[in-house]
């Protein structure tokens, strides 16, 4: 990918772009390039595209657009034109991994470059699910092939959970590969309840570029999240959001106060919250449609920050769902269950199941938990309740992943 210009000011014409502007441009799209429909009214030699907003990642020293495009999506496996609206707008960064899409998202992002003649132009992540050095190895090349490239921006090592993982071995191995020139920068999403132990760990070494870890609005205040993100900072460590919504599921009640502002709907404010920390360079978002494309891309062109009473009033709503989402925090309530449990990722299989409607993929997921773990039958989780920090009902949604999961 070429350097990006330095991050510029958004100008008073991208100031004044609209939920509906955006909403109302066309999406035929020009294979030969990425030139999708007529421009707006808005649009035209003295009003060119709004951009997404650029921030410098961390010690890579490049600039990314704030918003990235994920690719936990269905895309189009011939040319996705998601993708090409995303570009047009100046978000260049399309988040892949191996097992997204049920393994075709590689390939469908690798059909769009190639096609729209954009290599060049666009940033690629993925990321592997295998954590040994020669395992994570052996999986990019095979994601070298289905993306079409002789290398990756970016590679992460996917949902890592063990430190151990970053080892001696695994700086020697990353060091080759890059000097292979298969891939730029290296490091390591964070799904699981251990957050703060891996971004501590980033922070203490220098060839980990940039962290992709869970980070919402219900956080904000979390005095050991905090100091682990300040000391990830303060190393360089590029600094990714993912997980904003904190779990769709509980926007179905206690939000009609905080709607009421008009100016933003509930996705498009948690994600303000998120990009007013300057210390996070860009939050992934997996839009697998074009309203929710071009209504985040409507909040991030909008540099107007939140009100105080904005700000506020998501406090207020955090603190009343609070409960109503999985924290990853099992290490407070898995020994309180007299069985060997994953409480933390089975609730967030089922949040697959239930938010993203993707059935199938929390199956097949769940599937692959250890056996042992996928026994919920038969278990008092009473207990559980009690040792959960934010009053999740872990009976009640344990008992529900048992029925959905059939087991």
């Amino acid at each position: 990918m070429k350097d990006p210009k330095a991050p510029q000011a958004p100008s008073k014409d991208t100031l004044q772009i609209s939920r509906r502007d955006l909403l109302s441009i066309g999406s035929g799209v020009a294979l030969a390039g990425v030139t999708l429909g007529p421009n707006p009214a808005w649009a035209g030699p003295s009003k060119p595209l709004p951009k997404v907003p650029r921030r410098v990642l961390g010690k890579t020293k490049q600039t990314v657009p704030i918003l990235l495009f994920g690719g936990a999506v269905k895309l189009d496996p011939r040319f996705d034109p998601k993708m090409a609206e995303a570009l047009r707008f100046g978000v260049d960064y399309f988040d892949a991994a191996d097992c997204y899409g049920g393994g075709t998202c590689e390939a469908a992002v690798g059909a769009f470059h190639q096609r729209a003649k954009v290599r060049d132009k666009i940033w690629i992540t993925s990321k592997s699910d295998a954590h040994s050095p020669e395992g994570m190895a052996s999986t990019l090349d095979v994601s070298l092939q289905k993306l079409r490239t002789d290398r990756l921006d970016m590679y992460f090592l996917h949902a890592l959970k063990d430190p151990a993982h970053l080892s001696k071995e695994m700086e020697r191995k990353v060091a080759l590969l890059k000097k292979q020139g298969k891939l730029r920068f290296f490091g390591f999403s964070s799904h699981h309840g251990n957050v703060v132990e891996m971004l501590h760990a980033a922070a203490k070494l220098p060839w980990i570029d940039a962290v992709m870890f869970r980070y919402n609005f219900r956080q904000y205040g979390d005095a050991e999240l905090n100091k682990a993100i300040d000391a990830a900072k303060k190393a360089d460590v590029g600094l990714i959001a993912m997980k904003t919504q904190g779990s769709e599921a509980s926007f179905r009640t206690r939000w009609a106060p905080f709607e009421k502002t008009g100016r933003w709907n509930k996705h498009q404010a948690v994600l303000k919250a998120v990009w007013q920390d300057e210390r996070i360079s860009a939050a992934v978002s997996h839009m697998d449609t074009f309203d929710k494309l071009r209504e985040n891309i409507a909040a991030a062109v909008d540099n107007k920050k939140l009100t105080q009473a904005e700000r506020e009033a998501l406090e207020q709503y955090a603190r009343a769902t609070r409960g109503a989402a999985c924290h990853g925090c099992d290490h407070h309530c898995n020994p309180a269950v007299d069985a060997p449990v994953q409480i933390a990722d089975t609730l967030r299989l089922l949040m697959y199941h239930d938010v993203y409607k993707e059935p199938e993929k929390a199956q097949r997921l769940f599937s692959e938990l250890p056996q042992s773990a996928r026994k919920l039958t038969g278990i008092d989780f009473s207990r559980a309740n009690s040792a959960c920090p934010h009053g999740v009902d872990v009976v009640a949604e344990m008992r529900r992943a048992s029925d959905v999961f059939r087991c």
